[in-house]
């Protein structure tokens, strides 16, 4: 059984169907890829596979439990995270207060405990700090915990969204763009992080990404879009060879 079955999903706007009888089967551990030109519908499919729209028609299956329709806070509880394209960390808290953000569903406490400070309050919170610094570790980030977030080089900003996102414990983790921005050497390394984390995380990872160098490196598979409907899929060298593929993007 596929980790994620997503069986025809689409969507209206009005009369215009931004995305349509789209699916897609990704297995536990893989690494895939969702490509297509600007206006393709990619991130449509994204805010579809996380609850931000409800689709008109389809689908999501995640490890077996139907999640159509279902908010965002319950998706993310059943097992999906994301990132943006456009980094949305919180700027003015510290690298450590972001990570621990994302620890939300597993660590709780009562309001009434925060402010009475309780001893289950202070047990909470140190469980929850040495969660956060584990994840830091792995980034390279733990000697930045103390930095705001917005204090952070550009490319260090993306791992630390990442680690946010692996707080939460999915099984599913969705990379919107994560190269968008970066400069080579910058690229080479978001290469390193995506692999460490599908290989010590044992994660599967959907990624949006325009970067081709970075797709045709780590994708094991890839789903090309156009115009809201899947254009090609398969395995990533011949995708990316595919002359239909390479017409959508360069055009006649």
């Amino acid at each position: 059984m596929s980790l994620l079955d997503v069986q025809s999903l689409g969507i209206s706007f009005g009369g215009l169907k931004a995305v349509d009888n789209f699916s897609v089967q990704i297995e536990k551990n893989e690494l895939y890829g969702l490509i297509g030109p600007n206006g393709a519908g990619k991130t449509t499919v994204f805010n579809l596979l996380t609850g931000v729209y409800k689709p008109t028609t389809g689908q999501v299956i995640l490890d077996g439990n139907n999640i159509t329709g279902l908010n965002p806070v319950d998706i993310n509880k059943k097992g999906i995270a994301r990132t943006f394209q456009n980094i949305r960390l919180f700027s003015q808290l510290s690298v450590l207060d972001n990570v621990k953000a994302g620890l939300h569903n597993h660590y709780v406490y009562s309001t009434l405990d925060g402010i009475l400070r309780t001893p289950k309050y202070y047990k909470t919170e140190k469980a929850m700090n040495e969660e956060a610094m584990k994840l830091l570790s792995v980034f390279e980030l733990e000697d930045f915990k103390d930095y705001k977030a917005s204090n952070l080089p550009y490319g260090q900003q993306r791992k630390l969204e990442i680690a946010r996102a692996l707080a939460t414990e999915p099984k599913l983790l969705l990379l919107d763009e994560p190269a968008a921005g970066m400069n080579p050497n910058e690229t080479e390394e978001l290469m390193r992080t995506i692999r460490l984390v599908r290989d010590q995380f044992d994660m599967t990872i959907l990624l949006i990404e325009h970067d081709m160098k970075l797709v045709s490196g780590i994708c094991d598979r890839l789903t090309v879009l156009n115009f809201g409907q899947v254009l090609k899929q398969g395995e990533t060298s011949q995708v990316l060879h595919d002359p239909a593929v390479i017409k959508a993007y360069l055009g006649d």
